[in-house]
């Protein structure tokens, strides 16, 4: 666990740091802006100087105003990202699980259509020099390869993503800079009459503005790493980041006024890499090909923290989750790994150029945007500021993101549509598997643990019952001390009565902070039956055989408890007791009582529980020593049958 006042201090490495991790995806935007925002139109100045504007004062709203200084200050004990702002507000009121589940959703989409995107659009460089290249089968090999590595973890590598991602930035803002002195006058684009003019004047102004947006798409990022770089790294390096990114805009508008009035092939004359020197264009393209590289590492690690954050908040079936390295939320989720592979090589095939791409690109990002701002409108809510400063915040940006949505909306049929229904097929699996769960619940019955205690030592000390294990440990959901399921208390004195020394009922509440780690113990029957609670954070892996092994070795140290083996030959020798792990599974039984909506949520449920990491391996039990059994989960009163004896 990080030292999160450590991550607060402003450093020079902690700005290097955010420089490699955040900024990749916003950092590579200048590579496909203004090719999208000229597209097919005729180079006007009125066209060059409002798209400068739009971008100018779209980078200062929404990314500055909205991101560095308001959203990262809903920090969640130092962590940031939508699952953490959800934590934060997630008692005000239980609707807001629907934006935190879509938002985290269109954010898993984006993952998909970034390193496409990013990778294409620098590869397509080389075309300046070899106009007949196929970028298409280089564009694969690089995404595979990108792949394939994330199983060896990246903490390697990257220690050189600030010091590349810096090297970028420098590079963008001197290429800008030497177009600037020969036009200065360009700067008055950052007027928003240039903004207006446009929008008021172009036909095509709602296309204008979804291709404007892309300029901000990598915004959620500088909020989902808070916890890697900490606010006063992010928003100081943002100003360095920010002006390089403005420099650059402004340079390549320089270079297209100089063409004003033609029509070009924007494909064939990149004005990214227009400005370059020629002698230094093919050492661009390499530095572009390193960023755009970088900004697809960023959202692939971003997808792995996203989906583990989903599944400790029960918002996405159990996987399994790997930890290549020893830095602090280094993991790597393999189902995840191989899903996007395939989703980043199918958008490649499916649009083959970055132009192309651009049209599905932005459309998932928007509707993440809008749920940040419905969840930082509540947390805002929830800091007691004047309700009128909370209403004109939401107003705005939910005018400003509205905007952006119509205009992405304008694509829809040309590749927005492609992020949608990924984002609608994420969404089906996190909504089944949090309504399952809170359907199953309905139906789970919780009775008196006092009524039992009485029976329960009686069964430890009757010698006639053969002994099941030394240490018998039940995995519980019950929130309160006082209950226990009635399957439980079915397992230990009807199922195969099952004699123990020591009975323990385990309990995983996960919690709002995101790296807590504490347990609670309670003595229900001193000696026989021993309750353990533990209160882990959405970010802590839950190796709960490890957790517990670590739980009694406290307890034996303190003499609170005995585990010493009560076999005559064993116990002379102060042999520990044997432990046994009984996971009950709960089995899909009756539902013809379910409305049809919850017949088919339970039922694809079931089907996405046996994709799943079993119950003892999402728990990380150690198997040799885990008994599962199999109950029914009655989701209707048997029908009372009635039968007449004949003799």
């Amino acid at each position: 666990m990080s030292n999160h006042k450590d991550l607060q201090k402003l450093t020079l490495s902690g700005l290097l740091i955010s420089l490699g991790i955040i900024y990749g995806d916003i950092g590579t935007s200048p590579l496909y802006v203004f090719k999208a925002i000229v597209g097919g139109q005729h180079i006007s100045e009125t066209l060059i100087l409002g798209g400068v504007s739009l971008i100018f004062w779209t980078l200062t709203l929404q990314t500055t105003l909205k991101y560095v200084v308001i959203t990262l200050r809903a920090d969640n004990k130092g962590e940031g990202g939508i699952f953490s702002l959800f934590s934060l507000v997630r008692r005000r009121a239980k609707w807001l699980i629907v934006p935190a589940v879509i938002g985290g959703c269109a954010l898993l989409a984006d993952g998909i259509i970034t390193p496409p995107i990013t990778i294409s659009s620098a590869i397509e460089g080389l075309q300046t020099f070899y106009p007949s290249l196929h970028t298409v089968p280089i564009v694969i090999a690089i995404i595979i390869a990108l792949f394939i590595i994330q199983q060896f973890g990246t903490s390697l590598v990257g220690k050189a993503f600030g010091p590349m991602m810096f090297i970028w930035f420098t590079m963008m803002g001197v290429l800008g800079f030497i177009y600037i002195i020969q036009s200065p006058a360009i700067f008055k684009a950052l007027n928003p009459y240039y903004a207006y003019l446009l929008l008021r004047t172009n036909a095509h102004g709602l296309v204008i503005i979804g291709a404007v947006f892309l300029c901000t798409t990598g915004a959620e990022a500088l909020y989902s790493d808070l916890g890697h770089c900490g606010r006063k790294n992010i928003q100081i390096s943002w100003i360095y980041v920010k002006t390089c990114l403005i420099v650059n805009y402004l340079g390549q508008a320089v270079w297209l006024l100089q063409h004003n009035g033609t029509k070009m092939d924007l494909n064939l004359h990149n004005p990214f890499f227009e400005i370059m020197p020629g002698w230094f264009l093919l050492y661009g393209i390499g530095i572009a090909t390193v960023a755009a590289i970088i900004a697809s590492q960023a959202l692939i690690s971003g997808s792995f923290t996203l989906i583990a954050e989903a599944v400790r908040l029960n918002l996405w079936p159990k996987v399994r989750i790997n930890y290549p390295s020893e830095q602090k939320g280094q993991l790597y989720v393999p189902s995840v790994n191989w899903l996007l592979c395939a989703g980043c090589v199918g958008v490649v095939l499916l649009f083959k150029e970055s132009a192309h791409m651009e049209a599905a690109y932005g459309l998932s990002i928007t509707v993440a945007m809008l749920m940040t701002t419905i969840l930082v409108a509540n947390f805002l809510k929830r800091k007691k500021l004047p309700t009128y400063i909370v209403i004109v915040f939401l107003i705005t940006y939910l005018l400003i993101e509205g905007t952006f949505l119509a205009g992405n909306l304008v694509k829809f049929v040309h590749g927005g549509w492609f992020t949608l229904s990924v984002g609608f097929v994420l969404f089906t699996i996190m909504w089944t598997w949090h309504t399952a769960r809170k359907i199953r619940n309905r139906y789970v019955k919780f009775i008196e643990i006092e009524d039992y205690f009485s029976i329960i030592k009686e069964l430890s000390d009757d010698e006639t019952v053969p002994k099941y294990a030394s240490q018998l440990v039940y995995l519980t959901s019950a929130n309160f001390n006082s209950e226990v399921e009635s399957k439980i208390i079915y397992s230990i004195l009807q199922k195969q009565p099952k004699r123990a020394d020591v009975y323990w009922l385990v309990h995983v509440d996960v919690v709002d902070e995101p790296y807590k780690k504490e347990y609670e113990v309670d003595f229900l029957v001193p000696n026989k039956l021993i309750r353990i609670d533990f209160k882990l954070g959405f970010r802590v892996e839950q190796q709960i055989n490890l957790l517990f092994r670590r739980v009694v070795e406290d307890l034996v140290k303190k003499g609170e408890v005995d585990i010493t083996s009560t076999y005559k030959s064993l116990n002379r020798h102060k042999i520990v007791g044997d432990f046994r792990f009984v996971v009950i599974e709960k089995v899909l039984s009756r539902s013809h009582n379910l409305s049809l909506y919850e017949s088919f949520i339970m039922a694809f449920y079931t089907y996405l529980k046996k994709i799943s990491l079993s119950e003892e391996r999402g728990f990380g039990l150690d198997l040799s020593f885990v008994t599962v059994e199999k109950v029914p989960l009655m989701l209707a009163a048997p029908e009372t049958v009635e039968i007449h004896r004949v003799l």
